[in-house]
């Protein structure tokens, strides 16, 4: 392999690595919202802060995904 594809799959293995690191806090999220939702005692401020870090998660999983998955219009 010369050192293009060697770069190539290392920047692919850490966007890979990244999106799941991601995906597993975007999870996390989701179920803190839930669970604090549930007994009714947060503060909306609280969910409603979480809620936005959970869109930047989606977002930032949807780049990589892009990234690794392009749309290739055949």
């Amino acid at each position: 392999m010369n050192e293009r594809s060697d770069l190539s799959m290392a920047t692919e293995d850490v966007l890979r690595v990244e999106l799941e690191v991601f995906r597993r806090e975007h999870r996390d999220l989701d179920e803190a919202i839930d669970a604090l939702e549930e007994r009714g005692t947060a503060d909306p401020l609280t969910i409603r802060r979480l809620k936005k870090q959970k869109l930047n998660l989606k977002d930032k999983i949807s780049l990589i995904e892009d990234r690794l998955l392009p749309d290739i219009i055949a």
